[in-house]
């Protein structure tokens, strides 16, 4: 008996299933999360040279008051070549290092699930690492490359919205036939794609002929709360302050390149370099608001952008069924009370949401099939839930047409019924 497991690596979360039997299975992995299915996709070092991942890393980092190294957002590093490596405590990691930890932690979840070694995976990927081709076969090496330092010997890899039409297709009764459109949003991206899709023993056959296109675009979940932290709460940390440059009575605003770096949860770290940290420095001396630029200077010390960000992403999932939510934050002696409504949540995101539409539209077009002679609309992921991108898909298909399984685990299952496509 042949047992797969499928791993959906995320830039915000992670999920494992289980193939065997003929049958999947979904996996808990993090006993610290109180959603199990899910770990967290971050790693915290601390200073004894401990390692830890998921909730577990959440747990540590906060008990010992960030004083260790924390990583996030791991993912959205894939398919950058400029990232070479990192050190932590004297010792260099290469992003493959890292990811392979995480993967790593998984398979062995994995393997005491089952009770014995695997040594084989699919593994999810985005349709889209990166629009240059070559930094998108930068990324899925790089992934490769972690899987087998993770243990794997056997590796395949499925384009993530096709693996959730998979997991759709088991819900069809056998012969039943469909063409459906797939919204897969992740944390850095949502990808789509057009697939014809049928019940029964259907499902084990080859599928490329039935993927009538893909796509995606770089706006998902991430995007969102970087939106949310541009406009309302960069203010607190230098963005429309003013400083005179040196020798001169000339006003110039902070450099947006710290700003938009500080407004990305998981690029805070790499304002830690000496230049950027002196350059802020000087900035304070001479700004026009120099408590912001403290401010500015304690989150990159301190390192409390993920706590930050958490309360932005809890203010942004409350939109979901709210007219109105609160972004509450203490650190030091910054104290932040930023109201948001939904509807200026939609209005500063009005370009992220156009782009959105213009990406599903073009999927739609490369089909050769109209929004109307798609059947389904089955959306996955967090940012599914968002009102406005509701509508968005509502507007095009048929409010009628849209549907929701589990909008974090589809793509984890779908991965593992592709298993027969590839063994």
């Amino acid at each position: 008996m042949q047992i797969v497991f499928g791993i959906d690596f995320g830039t915000t979360n992670s999920a494992l299933s289980v193939y065997r039997n003929g049958a999947v299975e979904i996996v808990d992995i993090d006993e610290y999360n109180t959603t199990g299915k899910l770990m967290r996709s971050v790693l915290y070092f601390n200073e004894d040279n401990e390692i830890f991942a998921g909730h577990e890393a959440i747990n540590n980092y906060v008990h010992e008051g960030a004083a260790g190294r924390f990583m996030q957002s791991i993912k959205t590093f894939l398919p950058n070549t400029s990232f070479d490596c990192t050190e932590v405590y004297g010792k260099r990691y290469a992003i493959d290092d890292l990811v392979a930890i995480i993967l790593g932690k998984i398979k062995a979840k994995g393997e005491a699930h089952v009770g014995h070694t695997v040594d084989s995976v699919v593994l999810g990927r985005p349709v889209i690492f990166s629009r240059n081709a070559e930094k998108d076969a930068v990324a899925q090496n790089r992934l490769e490359k972690a899987a087998r330092k993770a243990g794997f010997k056997h590796i395949w890899f499925q384009f993530e919205p096709v693996a959730a039409a998979l997991a759709f297709e088991e819900s069809l009764k056998p012969g039943e036939e469909k063409v459906i459109f797939i919204g897969d949003f992740g944390g850095g991206t949502s990808d789509f794609t057009v697939i014809r899709v049928k019940g029964g023993a259907f499902a084990r056959a080859d599928r490329r002929s039935d993927v009538l296109s893909l796509g995606g675009v770089y706006i998902a979940g991430d995007k969102f709360d970087s939106q949310i932290m541009w406009d309302k709460i960069a203010k607190y940390f230098g963005r429309h302050v003013k400083y005179k440059g040196m020798g001169k009575d000339e006003w110039f605003d902070i450099p947006q390149s710290i700003i938009s770096t500080l407004c990305q949860w998981h690029r805070i770290p790499l304002l830690r370099t000496r230049k950027t940290r002196e350059h802020i420095r000087l900035i304070k001396n001479a700004a026009s608001d120099k408590k912001a630029i403290e401010h500015l200077e304690n989150i990159i010390t301190d390192n409390y952008g993920f706590f930050l960000f958490q309360s932005i992403e809890k203010a942004k999932c409350e939109l979901s069924y709210a007219d109105h939510a609160q972004i509450s934050f203490k650190e030091r002696d910054l104290s932040i009370s930023e109201e948001i409504s939904k509807s200026e949540f939609e209005s500063i995101n009005f370009e992220n949401f156009e782009k959105i539409a213009c990406c599903v539209d073009e999927v739609v077009a490369k089909s050769g099939v109209s929004h109307q002679q798609i059947d389904t609309v089955f959306l996955t992921g967090g940012t599914s839930h968002i009102p406005y991108v509701r509508k968005l898909f509502a507007d095009r298909f048929g409010k009628e047409k849209l549907e929701n399984m589990d909008a974090f685990t589809s793509v984890v299952h779908g991965l593992g019924a592709s298993v027969p496509l590839f063994v």
